[in-house]
Order: structure tokens, then C-alpha cells, then sequence
């Protein structure tokens, strides 16, 4: 899905647009005029990520609903059980 967001509206917020791109890998559409002129989208490949980049990341994620541990459950139900072999020396 992209963001439909207008060229005005970007020169104001365009510190946090990248970061939505760059953190959530949202992608914005921009607009002059009502017509589309360009596309924001994530880089395809990220070349590292540090701890501060890992921690800030962790902090804008939304925390699971409270149907979340049931769904595990439910997923874990049919999934039957796990066989452990003996690790190969």
C-alpha cells in the first residue's frame, strides 16, 4: 500500500517521511497538483543495522493485541509435535 502524501506536505515533514521509509518501509506516493510525481520506497537492500538502529526500530513497533497468545496457540495446536534427533558429532 502506498501513501498518497503532496509536495508541500513532504517539504514540511520530510525527516519524518524518510524515517517511515527507512524504519517501517512505508511508501509514499507524491502528489503536485491531485497528479503523481515520484515514489518514495525503501532501499532493497539495507548494508547494516546497529544496535541504536535495532533499539529505535523495537520502540515504534505496536505491542500484540490481546488475541495474540490465543493465535500462537492456535498455531502451535496444529502444527503437531517436533521430532529431536540426537546432534551429529
Amino acid at each position: 500500500m502506498n501513501n498518497k502524501i503532496t509536495a508541500t506536505e513532504l517539504a514540511r515533514t520530510l525527516s519524518d517521511v524518510l524515517n517511515r521509509v527507512r524504519y517501517r518501509g512505508e511508501r509514499f506516493v507524491v502528489e503536485r497538483n491531485g497528479e503523481p510525481v515520484a515514489e518514495l520506497v525503501p532501499v532493497a537492500h539495507r548494508r547494516h543495522m546497529t544496535v541504536a538502529d535495532l533499539y529505535e526500530l523495537l520502540n515504534r513497533l505496536e505491542w500484540p493485541d490481546e488475541d495474540f497468545a490465543k493465535d500462537l496457540e492456535d498455531i502451535q495446536a496444529t502444527q503437531g509435535q517436533v521430532e529431536f534427533r540426537e546432534w551429529p558429532s
